[in-house]
Parts: C-alpha cells; sequence; structure tokens
C-alpha cells in the first residue's frame, strides 16, 4: 500500500470526497484527516480524525525506550553475573534492578515521545498551524486509478506528497471487526 498525502482548507469537501472513496470500494481504516480542528471534523459524519496518540511521537518514544531498556537490563544481568554479586545479596536485587531500569526507560521513551510530533507528520506543521487539513488515504496498487479519478472532480486539494502506509493486512483487520462489530451488534 501507498499512503497519499492531500491538503486541503475545506472539511465539507473532504467529507463528500470521503463518502465517495467509500462508495467506489475505498474502505474507511484507509482513510484518515488530520487537523487541529478536531470540532470541525466531529462535526461531519463522514470524517475520521487521527488518534491524539498517533499525532505524536510515542509509539516510537515506547519502542526506542524499552530497546535501550532490555540493553541496561542485559547489562545489569551481566554485571551480576559476571562478578560475586549474585553470592553476596542472591539474584533478587540483581533481577529487581533490571525489571526497573526496563520499565522506566520504556516509560521514559513514550514521555519523551509525547513531546515531538510523529515523525511522518512534521513536514505538515505548517500547514496545520494555518488551519489546514491534511487528507490520507492509504491505497493499494489497484486502487490507484480509482483514487486519481475521485480525486480529479476535487480540485481544492493539493497533493502533498507519499509515503509509508499502515500494512494491507493490519487495514484489512480493522475492516473485518468493524463489518462483524456492526453487523453482529447493530
Amino acid at each position: 500500500m501507498i499512503r497519499h498525502f492531500y491538503i486541503s482548507d475545506d472539511l465539507d469537501d473532504l467529507d463528500r470526497l470521503e463518502l465517495e472513496l467509500e462508495k467506489s470500494g475505498i474502505y474507511k481504516p484507509q482513510i484518515h484527516v488530520m487537523s487541529r480542528d478536531d470540532a470541525g471534523i466531529d462535526t461531519h459524519p463522514h470524517l475520521h480524525n487521527i488518534e491524539a496518540v498517533l499525532k505524536l511521537d510515542v509509539v516510537h518514544g515506547v519502542i526506542v525506550g524499552a530497546v535501550m531498556g532490555t540493553l541496561l537490563a542485559a547489562m545489569v544481568l551481566l554485571i551480576g553475573n559476571y562478578t560475586s554479586v549474585s553470592e553476596t545479596y542472591t539474584w533478587m536485587p540483581i533481577i529487581f534492578l533490571a525489571v526497573v531500569l526496563l520499565g522506566f526507560s520504556t516509560w521514559w521513551g513514550g514521555f519523551h515521545g509525547i513531546h515531538k510530533p510523529h515523525k511522518d507528520f512534521k513536514r505538515f506543521e505548517k500547514d496545520l498551524e494555518e488551519g489546514k487539513h491534511v487528507f490520507i488515504v492509504d491505497a493499494d496498487l489497484e486502487q490507484e486509478t480509482l483514487l486519481k479519478n475521485t480525486l480529479s472532480s476535487h480540485v481544492s486539494l493539493k497533493p502533498a506528497g507519499t509515503g509509508s502506509a499502515t500494512p494491507r493486512w493490519i487495514v484489512m483487520g480493522q475492516q473485518l471487526f468493524k463489518d462483524v462489530t456492526s453487523h453482529t451488534f447493530p
């Protein structure tokens, strides 16, 4: 899948566009809008905003923190193994320290990431500050023509590049979950 970015300043047009894309075969989990006007997006029934946690670099920060914590914990365990500390005090304080370092490093990574915009969305900061909206579509190769045909009637939309998309199996899993829950529990 390829992620396409478009910039617009008209939420009504984006709402119509998303409805057209959904009717033409692009699933709702493939379409997102990023905006600072969360209240405006909530008033449009077909638009769905990117989750607040995904606008920030929290997930990446947690992963980096967990990797660093794992390295620190392994280092503590290795030091405990190659010194006489484990014979003097038992392994319990060494294991406890390793677990605390892993947890703290993971937390610190997430805390650090919550203060930074997501790496994929940094380039849109200026547009978002100006009150514009970023329309994001993840499309398969066979959906590219369909996407171009639908977008041709929306002249106010400006292309803003491409990027790496959510893996297809995740998008299809989200759609399957939505289908099951909406048909099973109406």
